[in-house]
């Protein structure tokens, strides 16, 4: 099979087009034949040499796909009510950035109706993300406020629809005007341009001086004593990513008096029994809105798998609104 892979690490030109044997599925593991690949920001950081694969997984990059099932553990197939020749998409812990694809049976989901390839592969790294750190951990109830730092990402796009989707009001940052508006034509109540305003001041304006009741931080670092500031009592300030640096200096006084809960997680070295109960709660809540259009996937670019590089590009540039995908011809 074909399949991109890293040369060395380094920058974007180290991706390279190769030739690499064809996986196969071991027990309560299917193959698919990918028609698409989503492009994230983990993948950019395992070119480079800063997340390193976990252990039994594919050093191919790329950690989620869609397609058809090509063959699997038929037994776990049926279990899951799959069969051969269905649509699906599936989280993995690597290797998704290649013509064919092994996914344990139990972190995959049949495509949304109405959705094409491309569209299911921008959904399973940010939507299980999104649900496994904003509604497990952070616990969002409907009728409170989310702070999404970072709107116009891929996890901003679905964090932004879910959240409004399932009843929360949504503040949104953003790098330009153009940016903070796409926000609200997602849904966002609010959304504030970092570059010309200081956020903590921003929400309290907007909140009315309450605060908010979960941050969702991609940054960390020098942002995180001004989230703690941003929150209400009993607020949540949860991490995914630590683009900001992995140092930060709080007021601990102000956790105890808010009653102020940090968390944070990372998703792919989870085992599978977790992933598989991530699915499980998206295919509940969240799949529907996927097929009756009330959360839409936002794609930006769609890039042939041979230009893999280039879509490295421009996710460093943070010029896109959304997400990028490769497709297999």
């Amino acid at each position: 099979m074909k399949a991109v892979e890293i040369s060395a690490f380094g920058a974007p030109e180290v991706l390279r087009l190769s030739d690499r044997p064809m996986p196969v599925a071991g027990a309560g593991e299917l193959l698919i034949r990918v028609a698409a690949s989503g492009v994230n920001r983990p993948d950019v950081l395992q070119r480079t040499g800063n997340y390193p694969v976990p252990p039994g997984a594919s050093d191919i990059p790329g950690l989620e796909v869609a397609g058809v099932i090509e063959s699997g553990d038929e037994a776990a197939m049926a279990a899951a009510g799959f069969q051969v020749g269905d649509r699906v998409c599936a989280l993995v812990a690597g290797g998704g950035y290649a013509q064919y694809c092994v996914a344990p049976v139990a972190q995959c989901l049949p495509v949304p109706e109405g959705l094409d390839d491309v569209a299911a592969a921008s959904l399973p790294e940010t939507f299980f993300t999104v649900w496994s750190n904003v509604f497990d951990r952070a616990r969002l109830q409907a009728g409170e406020t989310l702070l999404i730092q970072g709107g116009t990402s891929g996890i901003g796009v679905t964090a932004i629809q879910m959240a409004k989707a399932l009843g929360a009001r949504v503040i949104a940052t953003a790098g330009s005007d153009d940016k903070c508006a796409a926000c609200l034509a997602l849904g966002a109540d609010h959304a504030i341009n970092y570059k010309t305003q200081d956020f903590v001041r921003a929400v309290a304006d907007f909140t009315e001086g309450r605060g908010v009741n979960v941050v969702l931080d991609m940054v960390a670092g020098s942002y995180v004593a001004r989230e703690l500031d941003c929150l209400a009592e009993d607020g949540r300030l949860v991490f995914i990513a630590v683009q900001g640096g992995v140092k930060a200096e709080i007021n601990a006084g102000t956790v105890l008096r808010r009653r102020l809960t940090i968390t944070g997680s990372t998703l792919r070295p989870r085992p599978v029994a977790f992933k598989a109960a991530i699915a499980s709660a998206l295919r509940e809540h969240v799949w529907p809105l996927l097929a009756s259009g009330r959360i839409k996937p936002v794609i930006y670019r769609v890039f042939d798998a041979a230009d893999a590089a280039a879509a490295h590009e421009l996710m460093e540039s943070n010029r896109h609104i959304g997400k990028l995908v490769l497709t297999w011809a």
